[in-house]
C-alpha cells in the first residue's frame, strides 16, 4: 500500500507519502510543504495549488490520498481557505483514480499516538518513531501528513473490509 496523505492549508499545504514495505513495516517516501504566495488574489493561489497538487499526485501515484477532514476552526477565514484546499485534494484524487479517505484530527492522533488528544509534539514524535527518521519530520504540515498517511496506512484495509459489506459497496464516510 502505497498513501498519500494531505495536511491541507491555502498557504501552505503538508504532504506526506508512506508506504507498506513487504515486511509490513512503514518507510516514508516523500514530504514536504506546497506553498502559494499570500498576496496573490485567491482564484490564482488556488490555481497554483491545483497545479501543483496534480504534479504531486501524477508523480508519486499514490494508492490512496488521505486528507485532514476540517472539524473545527475558530477562524472563518482559515476555515474557508482549508476548505478550499481540502476540495482540491479530494476532486483531484478521485479524478486519478486514487482511493481517497478523509480523517479528523482527533483521529489521527488516536491512531498515530494512541490518544485523541496528543499534543503536535507527541504526533510528532510517534511519526518519527514509526517511520524510523533520524529526526522529527519538518515543517509541521509535513509531519501532519506523515501522520494521516500513517493513519490511513492503519485504517485503510479495515476501511475496504467494512466497503464490502455495505450494500452500496462504499466505505463509511
Amino acid at each position: 500500500m502505497f498513501v498519500l496523505g494531505i495536511d491541507p492549508g491555502l498557504s501552505r499545504c503538508g504532504y506526506g507519502a508512506v508506504r507498506v514495505d513487504s515486511a509490513g513495516r512503514f518507510v516514508a517516501e516523500a514530504a514536504g510543504v506546497l506553498r502559494t504566495d499570500k498576496d496573490a488574489a485567491l482564484p490564482r493561489r488556488l490555481s497554483v495549488l491545483m497545479a501543483d497538487l496534480r504534479s504531486l499526485l501524477e508523480e508519486l501515484q499514490p494508492d490512496a490520498v488521505a486528507v485532514e477532514r476540517v472539524f473545527f476552526q475558530t477562524n472563518v477565514r482559515t476555515a474557508m481557505s482549508v476548505g478550499q484546499a481540502s476540495g482540491l485534494a479530494l476532486a483531484l484524487a478521485d479524478s486519478l483514480g486514487c482511493d481517497v479517505a478523509e480523517y479528523t484530527a482527533n483521529e489521527v492522533k488516536a491512531i498515530v499516538a494512541g490518544y485523541g488528544a496528543a499534543t503536535k509534539d507527541q504526533v510528532q514524535r510517534m511519526v518519527q518513531s514509526q517511520l524510523n527518521l533520524s529526526e522529527i519530520p519538518k515543517p509541521p504540515d509535513a509531519a501532519d501528513a506523515l501522520a494521516l498517511a500513517l493513519t490511513h496506512c492503519a485504517l485503510g484495509p479495515r476501511r475496504a473490509r467494512c466497503a464490502l459489506s455495505l450494500p452500496t459497496g462504499r466505505a463509511p464516510a
